[in-house]
């Protein structure tokens, strides 16, 4: 289930959001004071120029003082380079902020995802939860280099510029701002009119990445059915409401800026012609007028950029918040036991557990059973009878509702979870691989873990001559998902992976039952080799692959019906038999 589109509040200051976002600044609060402060020096320096310049005029121009000018235009050049200074050290220290705070806060919300429970990674798409890890992050990032810091240095270099304004000729000022409020007005509406595009683009650019992740994992299943057409019609489809977003803003950009434009030459116009007025007059002098047209273009500049800022700034406090709710999430593995143990003996015992993945939908019903160290336990039955689920909620991948589930006596939440996930290695039948070497794909880039170490593991199932054969041996570059390696292959390696951890439980889900019957008889050795010495769990389709067990468990819409070895299952002539006769008819048909 895809996450609901959020809406940006009416309100630009969520205040306690805002208090959480500047909390992510702690650890840089000296660099954060530092750029307030020059902030200040900024705002303090910027209306300065505007007013040497008009002393400058009155005083040295108008009366040809050369020697006068040439100091002044030092000065002005001096004022120039210091400003031209501190604007670097603030751009470059709220950047640098802005990539501080993010680089934290990303590792903080990725280690908290790996943390989460598989229930979220079932209802959430992956391009979701990659919109949330990184271009939510970055867009935060922008609260601090282009939103909240700036919009400070801007309203206190607009407060500076209309102090300066008012102490040189208050009714010049009046005059100059008479289109103030046609200019406020126009702001407030490119505002509402910027943040709904804003967060339209925000929800698209989600939709976007859900989509391609989607169908780019996918893309084996596309091409068999022959659905590139249709995806593609779906991508256009999507894509156009993407572009759409962005029109939209674009659209408000366009009529904002050339509006401000003539705002700005009005107010311009009305200051001159009442100025020059006041200079026919000797009321006023034309180094004033000259200031008040710097004044008027310092004033409209950050006017102008203050609804993108605050825009900016919003935006910002959305990511912030879907970042937030995704930090927030309390679905998260609970991993507050204590116990710890270096080895366990692989005793295992379900009492009575009930569990649903949702709600009172129960999958598992009242399981009991136990497993006696160096046992083999295989379990059986059709899909969706809860065989899955049994080896999910060992591994506490999920939390049951009823009963409890013991390791060595002891409730696998007294286990810590990382204790508790080292004792047990699993082999799926979807064997997932990354990108990098067959080495790093069985160690996981555990430093812990040897070439050596890993060499034995390969030739203990039968798997190093393979290996070696491919270009690179153990170094042989793997492809994403391992597209490059048969099926069988894939799964060798990680009969490798599970091996070379030394688990004491060990947990094969059909592993040999998407394979060939030649990488069969291979992998079924490296089971007999593996299971040996080690409490094991065995679900398969197949049931010639676990005749050698302990113990069969017939399960059926959640519950055990059966439970024995083959041949005490084959004489109750119940469910197991039936499974036993139609695979049996099947292979003699075949």
């Amino acid at each position: 289930m895809a996450e609901k589109q959020q809406n940006i509040s009416g309100s630009v200051f969520d205040w306690p959001l805002l208090k959480r976002i500047i909390g992510l600044a702690r650890p840089y609060r000296t660099y954060f004071a530092l750029a307030s402060v020059l902030a200040i020096a900024i705002a303090v320096i910027s209306p300065l120029r505007p007013f040497l310049i008009q002393y400058t005029v009155d005083g040295y121009v108008l009366r040809m003082d050369s020697q006068g000018l040439i100091m002044m235009t030092m000065i002005l050049i001096a004022m120039l380079i210091v400003e031209s200074l501190l604007q670097y050290g603030f751009i470059y220290i709220t950047s640098w902020l802005g990539q501080s705070v993010i680089r934290n806060l990303r590792v903080r919300v990725f280690g908290h995802v790996i943390g989460l429970r598989l229930q979220y990674f079932d209802r959430t798409p992956i391009g979701t939860v990659t919109t949330r890890t990184i271009s939510d992050v970055e867009t935060i990032n922008n609260i601090f280099s282009q939103g909240l810091v700036q919009i400070i240095a801007d309203l206190l270099t607009i407060i500076a510029i209309i102090a300066f304004m008012l102490a040189t000729n208050w009714k010049l000022t009046l005059v100059s701002l008479a289109t103030f409020p046609l200019l406020l007005y126009s702001t407030y509406v490119f505002k509402e009119s910027i943040k709904t595009a804003f967060q339209s683009v925000r929800n698209q650019v989600a939709k976007l990445n859900a989509f391609t992740q989607e169908h780019i994992t996918g893309m084996r299943m596309i091409q068999i059915f022959n659905a590139q057409k249709r995806e593609m019609d779906r991508f256009k489809e999507i894509n156009k409401d993407h572009r759409d977003a962005h029109i939209q803003s674009i659209y408000a950009y366009s009529v904002f800026f050339p509006v401000v434009e003539v705002i700005l030459a009005s107010a311009i116009g009305l200051m001159v012609w009442y100025g020059a007025n006041r200079v026919v007059h000797y009321e006023t002098t034309i180094g004033t007028l000259i200031a008040f047209i710097l004044y008027l273009n310092m004033l409209f500049r950050p006017l102008r950029m203050l609804a993108d800022k605050f825009n900016t700034l919003q935006m910002g406090m959305v990511a912030a918040d879907r970042v937030f709710a995704l930090l927030d999430r309390k679905d998260i593995v609970e991993n507050q036991g204590h116990h710890n143990p270096d080895t366990v003996q692989g005793d295992v015992r379900f009492e009575q557990v009930w569990f649903a993945y949702e709600d009172e939908n129960y999958v598992l019903k009242g399981i009991d059973f136990h497993i006696k160290s160096g046992e083999t336990l295989a379990i059986v039955g059709a899909t969706g009878s809860g065989k899955s689920s049994i080896i999910n909620i060992l591994n506490r991948f999920y939390e049951i509702q009823k009963g409890s589930i013991k390791v060595d006596g002891v409730d696998l939440k007294d286990y810590k979870l990382d204790g508790l996930r080292k004792q047990i290695g699993m082999v799926l039948q979807d064997v997932f691989l990354f990108s990098g070497t067959v080495l790093e794909n069985i160690t996981l880039r555990d430093t812990a873990i040897t070439r050596e170490q890993v060499i034995e593991a390969a030739k203990a199932v039968g798997a190093h001559e393979f290996i070696m054969r491919l270009p690179g041996g153990y170094d042989y570059k793997v492809m994403e998902r391992g597209a490059t390696l048969s099926m069988g292959q894939r799964q060798l390696i990680s009969f490798i992976r599970a091996l070379v951890f030394n688990p004491a439980i060990l947990i094969l889900d059909e592993a040999t039952s998407s394979i060939d019957t030649e990488s069969e008889m291979i992998i079924q050795h490296a089971i007999d080799k593996m299971v040996v010495d080690r409490t094991s769990i065995v679900i398969a389709h197949r049931l010639s692959t676990i005749q050698k067990a302990d113990k069969i468990m017939v399960m059926d819409k959640g519950e055990i019906k059966e439970a024995g070895t083959h041949d005490e299952l084959l004489q109750l002539d119940g469910y197991y038999r039936k499974l036993y006769d139609m695979q049996f008819k099947q292979s003699m048909t075949a």
